[in-house]
């Protein structure tokens, strides 16, 4: 039995690096700073240690030999979840290169609301270091930022010390469309967020008129979605009178259509106020199960973010026709690799064609797929490296345990080789 400290996790996505595990055998308990999301993700049991063809325990060499029969005369197989660390990520795109396949991530579908807006009209981004020495006032758009990773705040706006901010409690921080679900956006002061609730769907005529008072247009209307534009006039003049203010959204959580406008409204915001006398920065939510490395490492491979197809031989980036479920709906694609080392409860959707499941020892399936290779957990079983939500850190995954599973690179490399 040992204890490993400064653990890095590869789950939370803003690349929490303090936690202490200790290990006995193959079973892991977090013992400090755990949080909602990494606690369960750690203390994962493993279940599987050996691959299933048909429901069936084979040796890995059988599982492999399966998979690449099973992809051997395929059209267009799909590689769906996407869910691994830069390594995994790598010997992903080897083989969709080899197998002429479509790629598509777990969490590109609300990712896409952020590609479109920086494709259209770029942004101008801030990283979690300058969160958290500089930022002074946060907006929070449409998002519960506690629940998507509980110690941010602790972490990164409530952090004692700070290079240029003599106070770090002093922040303020104002919740527009969706309610906290707890109190850690409150200072260590005491002083609890503002919260300015409305429906999720209104969103975007909220945010148009907070962008119209930050370049003080006039407004008519007194109220929107239950709003009063009296208190979106004091979030602009906020946003205006900010050190270094930082607004942040969730793209996954913008559920609805065309959502990516309302993303491109709060980075032509953003811009509108860069161009005064203060500074401001957008921060979007992201970095779960893989989302951002699988975009980092498709895109300085392929030039185009994780939604690409090779079936004529080079990539092609589409972010509509490339998705999972409209390929697996319309019956285009004739296989699907289901790629997740992350979540057992990030199942591959159920479907008629072939199913290929490189995931995480303790997957259940109402349908077993037709091979099941269990494979290690980066940052668990094995070393790697993972971005974290801003994209400029690789977080360096450590070894914790000897489980005897493979990873989900040797595994992905070995279906190829067997190609």
């Amino acid at each position: 039995m040992t204890e490993i400290t400064e653990v890095p996790s590869p789950f939370c996505g803003i690349g929490t690096d303090d936690l202490t595990i200790k290990v006995d055998g193959v079973l892991l308990k977090v013992i400090e700073n755990g949080c909602a999301v990494n606690t369960p993700a750690f203390e994962q049991p493993i279940t599987d240690t050996r691959a299933r063809v048909a429901g069936q325990e084979v040796s890995l060499e059988v599982a492999v030999a399966k998979a690449a029969e099973l992809l051997k005369d395929t059209k267009l197989p799909l590689i769906g979840g996407c869910a691994t660390d830069v390594n995994g990520m790598r010997g992903l795109l080897a083989l969709a290169d080899k197998a002429g396949a479509v790629v598509d991530n777990i969490n590109f579908t609300g990712a896409r609301n952020n590609f479109l807006a920086l494709q259209d009209s770029g942004w101008m981004n801030t990283t979690l270091a300058e969160v958290k020495n500089r930022c002074d006032f946060l907006l929070v758009v449409g998002t519960d930022v506690e629940a998507f990773a509980p110690r941010f705040f602790e972490r990164y706006l409530w952090n004692k010390e700070s290079m240029f901010l003599e106070d770090t409690a002093a922040r303020e921080v104002i919740y527009l469309g969706r309610v906290p679900s707890g109190t850690a956006s409150t200072s260590p002061n005491g002083n609890p967020a503002q919260v300015f609730p409305c429906a999720i769907d209104d969103l975007p005529e909220v945010v148009a008129v907070l962008r119209a008072l930050v370049k003080k247009q006039p407004i008519r209307a007194t109220t929107v979605a239950g709003i009063n534009v009296t208190d979106l006039q004091a979030i602009a003049d906020k946003l205006l009178a900010a050190t270094y203010g930082v607004v942040t959204w969730a793209a996954g959580a913008l559920a609805y259509r065309q959502a990516e406008l309302t993303v491109q409204t709060l980075s032509e915001m953003i811009k509108d106020i860069n161009n005064r006398d203060t500074r401001c920065s957008g921060l979007p939510l992201a970095g779960k199960e893989g989302d951002q490395t699988a975009n980092q490492v498709c895109g300085w491979t392929t030039g185009y973010p994780a939604r690409t197809r090779f079936s004529k031989g080079y990539p092609e980036y589409d972010p509509f026709l490339n998705e999972t479920k409209l390929l697996l709906d319309s019956g285009e694609a004739d296989a699907l690799v289901w790629v997740q080392a992350f979540n057992v409860k990030a199942v591959p959707p159920e479907t008629s064609i072939p199913t290929i499941v490189v995931g995480r020892s303790g997957m259940t399936f109402a349908k077993e797929p037709d091979v099941f290779i269990p494979v290690g957990t980066p940052g668990i079983d094995h070393a790697g490296h993972a971005y974290r939500m801003d994209n400029v850190v690789a977080i360096r995954l450590k070894k914790l345990r000897d489980s005897g599973l493979p990873s989900t690179a040797e595994v992905l490399n070995a279906i190829e080789h067997a190609l």
